[in-house]
């Protein structure tokens, strides 16, 4: 089984990446694919240029790259399903503010305990602006991340900062107005509204809303209503897939390193939640280091194995109890969904089969496929249990991290009842204790990094000052100048940082 050798184009990356970020809001996949043709076919209309429309047709794959980095969080706020609310935002997000609750209310708190659903629904009415506001700053300023370690020019990342700006200042985060806003920001906004509008409405709908919302810019809003046979024919593409790469606006292969490109793929997964953090780079490094007739493969497979996580609300990995029938049908699907977001992707068959694989046991018993031992390669067996010893090694809302010897003696007792290959598992124990190196500090001092650690595994102020027995006001001091010194202002952010330098 051979690794990705091919370079994808940067094209095919970023709308694999679309895909994934569709789940994560809760939406069809192709949904971003389709907003990108309705936002090349409006920009066109409005003149763009061969430049702004490059810009367009990234800005529209992307506006949701920072769809992870926000999850855990809004998560907490509304009870547990991070995407049940962004799926219901999804048709209300450019209406007004009675349309917006009206859209929302109803799933706020929905699966959380009766008698607690009235407090999330009152704190919603009282603090959801600006918790809506923290959180889109920390979903944008991921999204400028990403984007920039995916080598894409400096109009899309200030595009992506505008992503949720409204002409007429109401939005996020910032309340930025009129054309302060980026042209392309503006596009996509009208792009993948009237998609899902007319995917949920129809026409009439569509219309209606480019009438009368004060969201949208209104010159482009009314050249959208003018059109919107055209651009319904384009949101209706039978293949958006082949259709967003026929308007690849630079058709060359990827020009960053690939396993960088994966490395983005990683850390957007592992931003779903604060539990996840590091979590596939750290089984990258193990499933590889294990096995090195195949440490290409497996060192992608690792990065990329947790795709599928956005896919699960946010509240379901944060469960401290065991999870519920329902709960787990939806936790055993994440592997099916990593092979959808990559299976696209040219030369990526052996990839996606072994990362696919990643929790089946060779009696069976495993997910998503039941597979059983003979349908299961070698390598799929070392990322099983290397991905087993790392979730065992990180902590988890219902138990603390195992010791190595807990971990140990648990990979052990999983290849004795016959479900993980004992010599996959000997192979990473050998391994296992290898840590590697630390890279760049940044500047940071020892118990900088030690609190910057617990603010990435999402740690309060409050939790660091308890665990590293200093004060709530020293933890704020440092979180403060952690921040400055990495030049980021969020959690999300100083876990992407922590994460691309080894710091975790």
């Amino acid at each position: 089984m051979a690794a990705v050798t091919e370079h994808p184009r940067l094209a095919e990356l970023v709308a694999a990446l679309s895909l994934a970020t569709d789940l994560g809001m809760g939406q069809p996949m192709e949904q971003g694919l389709r907003t990108c043709l309705v936002a090349v076919a409006l920009a066109d209309l409005a003149g763009a240029d061969a430049e702004m429309l490059a810009e367009v047709y990234y800005a529209a794959l992307l506006r949701f790259l920072g769809c992870t980095a926000d999850a855990h969080d809004t998560a907490v706020s509304v009870g547990g399903d991070d995407i049940a609310l962004r799926r219901a935002i999804a048709p209300v997000l450019g209406g007004s503010s009675v349309e917006f609750l009206r859209g929302v209310l109803p799933v706020v708190g929905a699966g959380a305990p009766a008698a607690r659903r009235p407090m999330l629904v009152a704190r919603m009415l009282l603090q959801g602006r600006e918790r809506a506001r923290t959180g889109v700053r920390a979903h944008c300023e991921a999204a400028e991340v990403l984007a920039t370690r995916l080598g894409l020019p400096e109009r899309v990342r200030v595009a992506l900062a505008g992503g949720f700006e409204q002409w007429n200042g109401a939005g996020l985060p910032n309340g930025v107005a009129g054309e302060a806003i980026p042209f392309s920001a503006r596009v996509v906004a009208i792009a993948r509204d009237a998609e899902v509008l007319n995917r949920v409405g129809g026409p009439a709908l569509v219309e209606s809303a480019l009438a009368e919302r004060t969201a949208y810019d209104p010159a482009l809003a009314e050249l959208a209503r003018r059109n919107l046979g055209d651009l319904a024919a384009a949101a209706t593409r039978a293949d958006p897939w082949e259709a967003v790469l026929s308007l690849d606006p630079n058709p060359q292969t990827l020009v960053l390193d690939l396993e960088a490109a994966f490395e983005v793929l990683a850390d957007f997964a592992d931003l779903k939640s604060p539990y996840f953090a590091g979590h596939s780079r750290a089984v990258s490094a193990l499933a590889s280091a294990a096995d090195h007739g195949h440490a290409d493969l497996l060192r992608q497979a690792g990065l990329v194995h947790d795709l599928g996580r956005v896919a699960v609300p946010s509240g379901v990995w944060a469960r401290p109890e065991p999870l519920s029938v329902s709960d787990f049908e939806v936790v055993r699907l994440h592997p099916y969904y990593t092979e959808r977001i990559l299976a696209r992707i040219p030369g990526t068959a052996a990839l996606v089969r072994v990362a696919g694989l990643h929790h089946e046991h060779l009696d069976g018993s495993g997910y998503h496929r039941g597979a059983v031992a003979t349908e299961i390669p070698y390598p799929a067996r070392v990322l099983a249990a290397a991905d087993t010893w790392a979730t065992l090694t990180e902590a988890r809302p219902h138990r603390p991290a195992l010791t190595s010897q807990a971990a140990t003696a648990n990979l052990r007792a999983l290849a004795t009842s016959g479900k993980l290959d004992s010599d996959a598992v000997e192979a990473v124990l050998a391994v296992a204790d290898r840590r590697p190196g630390r890279r760049v500090r940044g500047g940071l001092s020892q118990r900088e990094l030690e609190v910057l650690r617990l603010l990435c595994h999402g740690a309060t102020k409050k939790d660091v000052a308890a665990a590293l027995v200093i004060s709530p006001t020293t933890a704020d001091h440092h979180t403060r100048h952690i921040y400055a010194k990495i030049g980021v202002h969020s959690r999300a952010a100083a876990t992407l940082y922590a994460a691309d330098h080894g710091l975790l």
